[in-house]
């Protein structure tokens, strides 16, 4: 009999630290409260406290999960850290993880480099172990503190990224959702569209003063930029195309998916893309007005909501995708039981 990858359970953990649209309307005022909710579908992001890593936010969301779901921590044979705001250089954050949380020394650990994709790439990681019979208990952390790249002068990003961490435990003898094939997509022609050039070996932090864009946005090298037209244009290409491909490698099709869980990237593309694909309200969940854009944790977050709401039930079909920063894409297949 085949060895089956499933999702046991997801927590999560935000910063105390809260960003609400009215005081990025006191501090740029002609970015109202009703525009910002109107067009992003945030009211609320946490932040990262100056001295609080992604690491720690990791730590966090990992002892939620142990103890909102009684889960053994004896029991994590393998640990996965994703992140793009890594504690240090060198070590792995995830060898710091593997510390902080007191798991057995037998665990493998790694970090990966990845941003919105970063959730379903992990999950096609854990599968492949917990599939392959080198875990049985896969813990994957996706931790985020884009707010530490961004300019504080630089209102469009900083209404749309809040920092997060997800932690999902993937079994091979536990869960409430058996997780299907893959579908990725990588296209490296489009990473000057959403990054932060300075600060590692090829481009080192500078002195430059920011520049101002022509919506009035600071930024620089040694921050995070974002082509947002070029983002979107990429999203809508892209997407659709993830979406059927994904339904088509699993031997289904489009009526067959009982919910679409998208990475929560802001309301109007999300929107958007809703509209392109033709899909239901019904069948469409959006879940990021309480925490804004939290790069790879935006869909476990969601998946967390969405089981507490009862969106997902017993003998449903779920599409999970994510995309953005690389750029980079991936799709699977949930089906819970």
């Amino acid at each position: 009999m085949s060895t089956k990858a499933l999702i046991q359970a997801i927590s999560y953990y935000l910063p105390r630290y809260q960003l609400d649209n009215a005081i990025i309307e006191a501090q740029f005022p002609e970015w109202s409260i009703d525009k910002i909710s109107e067009k992003t579908g945030i009211d609320n992001r946490h932040i990262a406290a100056s001295g609080e890593t992604s690491g720690d936010m990791a730590v966090k969301a990992a002892e939620k999960l142990f103890e909102e779901h009684s889960i053994d921590r004896s029991t994590i044979d393998y640990l996965i850290v994703c992140t793009q705001s890594p504690d240090h250089f060198l070590p792995t954050t995830a060898c710091i993880v593997q510390e902080k949380l007191g798991l057995k020394t037998s665990v493998g650990a790694f970090d990966m480099n990845l941003g919105c994709s970063g959730f379903v790439y992990g999950l096609g990681l854990a599968k492949g172990l917990v599939v392959s019979g080198q875990a049985k208990n896969v813990l994957l952390i996706t931790s985020e503190t884009y707010s530490k790249f961004i300019h504080p002068m630089d209102k469009s990003n900083r209404t749309i990224f809040g920092d997060a961490a997800a932690a999902t435990l993937i079994s091979s003898e536990h869960g409430f959702a058996e997780i299907g094939d893959f579908e990725y997509g990588t296209e490296g022609k489009g990473a000057e569209n959403l990054i932060v050039k300075n600060g590692a070996l090829r481009s080192p932090i500078t002195e430059k003063e920011a520049v101002i864009d022509e919506y009035g946005n600071y930024n620089s090298d040694n921050h995070l930029y974002m082509n947002g037209t070029e983002i979107f244009l990429f999203t809508l290409e892209s997407v659709p195309k993830l979406i059927s491909r994904t339904v088509t490698k699993n031997n289904l099709n489009k009526d067959n998916i009982d919910l679409f869980i998208l990475h929560q990237a802001n309301r109007f593309m999300l929107q958007s893309l809703q509209k392109k694909c033709k899909i239901p309200n019904s069948k469409f969940y959006i879940k990021m007005d309480h925490c804004g854009n939290t790069v790879s944790s935006t869909i476990p977050i969601a998946l967390y909501h969405a089981q507490n709401e009862k969106r997902i039930e017993k003998n449903k079909t779920i599409l999970l995708a994510g995309f953005g920063v690389g750029y980079s894409w991936a799709g699977t297949i949930l089906k819970t039981f």
